[in-house]
């Protein structure tokens, strides 16, 4: 078996002990690397202590690229004990061997509060670029491999270091899932997934998104993928709209603010004729007799779709396909409300303002009373007019509230799901179009446990996680084509 050089973050020595424990009894010829800060470091029998400020910083992942000796590296993400199963390690470099990749990562087990939990990962692909990719903890390079991608590094990162490094390896060779369960890792963040999500946007994380920004950006370019910010102007005179906008609500089971939802429309103070479209997806909890309390106002169309077949995407293609669909389609999920009265005409006036095809507004984090709740304000500033539409390939959401040109919601059309269709539509539109911004916040995003991605199970959030990257996938493809199309004229 050839030799290995084993990386482990050092946050002192009763936490890295067992760790060192189990990867001796391995038997297997290795060097075993220290990654200490000077508060950290400590003096351990056997092993080589490497000197860092910050464990996944570009400094450092081309130290540790210069210092491996072995044929194989093993990078550990975590400062909690690693575990190693039955011949893992053997059978993650025998599988970089025989697939010839530049790196492999596994499924494995979680311990938290003293119990064991499966934790599966995803497969690597092309469109793979958010900068929390889940590989797990434990990273095993081909050294040679390993040290041409830390060579093509050209940034100096604090944050991004491990993110620039896998991306500038994929262009060079597979990542690959291994679909065995190789290890256990401890796991300290006991969140629940819904509170998860939103921390690539809470702005005490601001630096790091520039730096994830900044690399992802310059992988763009490398590969192909990057547009320029040059967009194509829109003529707002399509089609004959007998109302300037109309707010989207698809609902299903949603009794208990359904209500809130109705009013924040109905009290909009606008210049302009606007009416709100619910797209009842066949609710059984009440929710259709609380809609038609409303009906009074002529403004509300009340819809029951005639399919049972139907996504969140699939409802709103039957509102925007209404003949009363407004010129500007604008979304209110039916767990939230908008923020005052101006709302809907701060939205439509920066279509014209900005000659957008999508506007994406800033919302508020609110408990269900509509309290506001950590993070706070997401202003998702990474959609910025100049990198914005390259950005979003990396991030995992669009922000909120969003709003369309009807006539170009109606041609590229969602996905038939209910979940990433927004998504899909954003990074579509915005291949060509400029995606408007509003800073301010005008929308209240309410938690709570009825949230549809309150509390997912891991199965869950791998599947929306594979077909947000899928999404990705499609539309790199498509803008490498197109820049490809551009440049032969």
């Amino acid at each position: 078996m050839k030799r290995i050089s084993c990386f482990l973050p050092c946050a002192g020595k009763e936490q890295v002990e067992e760790t060192l424990e189990g990867l001796r009894a391995t038997g297997l010829d290795m060097d075993i690397f220290l990654m200490a800060t000077k508060e950290t470091a400590v003096e351990l029998p056997g092993c080589i202590t490497l000197p860092v400020e910050a464990p996944l910083s570009s400094r450092t992942l081309k130290q540790v690229a210069q210092q491996a000796t072995g044929d194989y590296t093993l990078l550990y993400l975590k400062e909690t004990t690693l575990r190693l199963g039955y011949f893992a390690l053997e059978r993650m470099m025998q599988i970089l061997q025989d697939s010839g990749a530049g790196m492999v990562y596994a499924d494995h087990y979680q311990v938290s509060e003293g119990r064991q939990r499966i934790a599966p990962v995803i497969d690597y692909q092309y469109g793979s670029l958010r900068d929390d990719f889940d590989f797990g903890s434990v990273l095993v390079f081909d050294t040679a491999r390993l040290r041409e991608a830390a060579a093509c590094m050209k940034a100096d990162y604090q944050y991004a270091g491990l993110y620039d490094l896998r991306l500038k390896l994929s262009q060079r060779a597979a990542l690959v899932h291994i679909n065995e369960y190789l290890y256990s890792e401890v796991e300290n963040d006991n969140r629940k997934s819904g509170e998860k999500i939103f921390d690539y946007v809470d702005p005490k994380n601001r630096a790091r998104q520039i730096e994830m920004e900044q690399a992802c950006t310059e992988h763009l370019k490398e590969i192909g993928g990057y547009l320029a910010p040059e967009f194509e102007h829109i003529d707002f005179g399509e089609g004959d709209f007998e109302y300037e906008a109309s707010v989207i609500i698809p609902v299903r089971n949603r009794i208990r603010t359904i209500r809130d939802a109705i009013r924040s429309v109905l009290s909009q103070q606008t210049d302009f004729r606007f009416n709100l479209i619910v797209i009842d997806n066949h609710s059984t909890d009440g929710t259709t007799e609380a809609i038609d309390e409303f009906k009074a106002d002529a403004r509300l169309i009340h819809l029951v779709p005639e399919r049972d077949d139907l996504g969140i995407g699939g409802c709103w293609n039957l509102g925007v396909h209404h003949p009363k669909c407004g010129k500007f389609a604008v979304q209110l999920d039916s767990d939230d409300v908008y923020k005052d009265e101006h709302t809907l005409a701060t939205m439509v006036r920066a279509f014209y303002e900005q000659n957008c095809g999508m506007v994406v507004g800033s919302y508020m984090m609110t408990n269900f009373d509509m309290q506001m709740i950590p993070p706070g304000v997401i202003d998702h500033r990474e959609w910025t007019p100049d990198n914005g539409r390259n950005n979003a390939l990396r991030i995992n959401g669009l922000g909120a509230p969003r709003a369309f040109y009807t006539p170009m919601l109606r041609r590229v059309k969602l996905p038939n799901t209910s979940y990433g269709e927004d998504y899909a539509l954003g990074l579509n539109i915005s291949r060509r179009y400029q995606i408007g911004r509003v800073y301010d916040v005008v929308y209240l995003c309410r938690r709570w446990d009825d949230n549809s991605d309150a509390a997912l199970d891991i199965t869950k959030t791998n599947a929306n996680n594979l077909y947000k990257d899928r999404i990705r996938t499609w539309e790199l493809q498509a803008r490498v084509a197109l820049n490809k199309q551009r440049a032969n004229g």
